[in-house]
């Protein structure tokens, strides 16, 4: 059994990485309430981009990290503030480096540790009204990239990046039949993604079946950033 931390495990993709986790040993990190799964997990409550991280909450060896929390926050460029920019930095970077820096001397006495980011689409493809998030995810990829680099062979870290996917984070965008049809269209596969999508490449990056993978973006998105059809 193996102690893995999701940060943002209660909603979206990061309740569905849980779920699918739901034999391991879990501490859910998250600004908002117990889900109340039924299945046992280690509960705290805590905002990551306002609050330190108690570590003393935590196991003394950590195996599997993954950072959810994300914001999409689609405006013009000229519509978009400072603070917009520093709340998205927050949100999708610092909340980030804050957790791992938290968490890696634990990390590092896991014999098999996995660290996975999540980025977005929009970094690779560009795309109108994403300045802020697609800059905020650019430098999760390059942390990615740096970080993979930095703690070999001793902790791999990787980053998924996806598409737009039918989470709570995307409701007004996916919020009627007409608009998730006409966002499928957009992709090659016909369709958005689902949590469980994204969820079962995470959990393949925290396995050992991807044990000679690090540094990687995995591109979960429908075959939008390579391929028009």
């Amino acid at each position: 059994m193996k102690n893995i931390v999701i940060i943002g495990g209660t909603k979206g993709i990061g309740l569905e990485i849980a779920n699918q986790l739901s034999q391991d040993n879990l501490y859910i990190v998250s600004r908002n309430s117990n889900p109340n799964q039924d299945y046992q997990i280690n509960f705290i409550q805590t905002d990551i981009t306002k609050d330190l991280l108690d570590v003393s909450l935590f196991p003394e060896s950590i195996d599997g990290l993954v950072y959810c929390p994300g914001s999409i926050n689609l405006k013009p460029f000229h519509r978009l503030s400072e603070e917009d920019f520093m709340n998205d930095w927050q949100i999708n970077f610092m909340g980030a480096v804050k957790t791992i820096q938290a968490l890696l001397p634990k990390l590092k006495k896991s014999e098999n540790a996995s660290i996975v980011l999540f980025s977005t689409v929009a970094v690779g493809v560009g795309m109108p009204f994403h300045a802020s998030i697609a800059a905020a995810k650019g430098a999760i990829e390059g942390l990615t990239k740096s970080l993979a680099a930095e703690f070999s062979p001793k902790i791999r870290v990787n980053c998924v990046a996806p598409s737009l996917t039918e989470t709570p984070l995307a409701e007004k965008l996916v919020n009627t039949p007409e608009k998730i049809e006409a966002s499928g269209k957009k992709h090659p596969l016909q369709r958005i993604g689902k949590p469980d999508d994204i969820a079962q490449i995470a959990c393949f990056l925290l396995s050992q079946k991807s044990s000679w993978m690090t540094g990687q973006i995995v591109h979960v998105d429908g075959g939008l950033s390579t391929l028009k059809v």
